[in-house]
């Protein structure tokens, strides 16, 4: 397992397994709700839950950022790709309500990318 968060009603919690490729999502009482896998997304690394409720994951060696609904079963969106800047991989995520934006920490560079949501 390599990151987690939860559901805004707590509810779920979302991991993130990273040498399988998966988002697991999971309910309080730790059982399996879903088991999310795309090709689009190769290691898996970052989460987080959007105001919205829907689920943000990294694949970092695919350097792909993606949306996810807030079951953990469906994509809804590809966000960003190398095309975007991600060639070093993304590592971490966010959402910042505040500026309508998504933070992106990236593996093996100090700097962060932000992506500005329209």
């Amino acid at each position: 397992m390599w990151s987690c968060a939860v559901s805004l009603t707590g509810d779920n919690l979302y991991i993130t397994n990273s040498s399988q490729h998966k988002l697991l999502t999971l309910a309080r009482d730790g059982s399996v709700l879903a088991t999310f896998m795309d090709p689009e997304v190769q290691y898996t690394t970052g989460v987080h839950v959007t105001p919205a409720g829907q689920v943000l994951v990294c694949g970092c060696n695919s350097k792909t950022i993606i949306q996810v609904d807030s079951k953990g079963q469906r994509k809804l969106a590809t966000l960003a790709t190398v095309r975007d800047g991600l060639q070093g991989g993304s590592w971490s995520v966010c959402y910042n309500s505040n500026t309508d934006s998504i933070i992106v920490g990236r593996v093996n560079n100090n700097k962060i990318l932000m992506y500005e949501v329209q």
